[in-house]
């Protein structure tokens, strides 16, 4: 299986969130979030991520999970699922996770593989994101 690796800049198209009651600064949100992918394969270099995250949070920490999307210039997508904890340190906030393909249309539509991502948010509306992972087309 080929090896790629990436990053993007994503910014907030839709933010939501609820504050729970059980316990102090518990958070539930949903967001979602695109961006131009630059990549050391070609077949994803161009193309745009869109995600979409809910999180549950305390005080700014806990787990995330989502599905993931990408367009790529001919029109062809590929998408998939991730998972992520988050951490909220000294104003920092960073993810930490594990991607998955669960396939595409158009040449990605056998696709399978995942990997791995790191993060950090540089505004409330914004994300650095660097991955990397293997993949299998067909």
């Amino acid at each position: 299986m080929p090896n790629v690796s990436g990053s993007f800049v994503g910014r907030a198209n839709s933010q939501s969130m609820v504050s729970l009651k059980d316990v102090p600064n518990h958070e539930l949100s949903l967001v979602e979030i695109s961006g131009p992918q630059t990549a050391s394969d070609p077949l994803w270099t161009g193309s745009t991520v869109l995600y979409w995250g809910m999180s549950d949070l305390v005080s700014g920490s806990g787990a995330q999970t989502g599905y993931f999307m990408n367009r790529h210039a001919n029109g062809d997508t590929d998408r998939g699922t991730f998972e992520a904890k988050i951490t909220s340190a000294a104003g920092v906030v960073t993810l930490d996770g594990t991607w998955k393909f669960a396939g595409g249309t158009g040449a990605f539509s056998g696709l399978s593989g995942g990997g791995t991502f790191k993060g950090r948010m540089t505004s409330p509306t914004e994300v650095e994101t660097r991955w990397e992972g293997s993949y299998q087309l067909g």
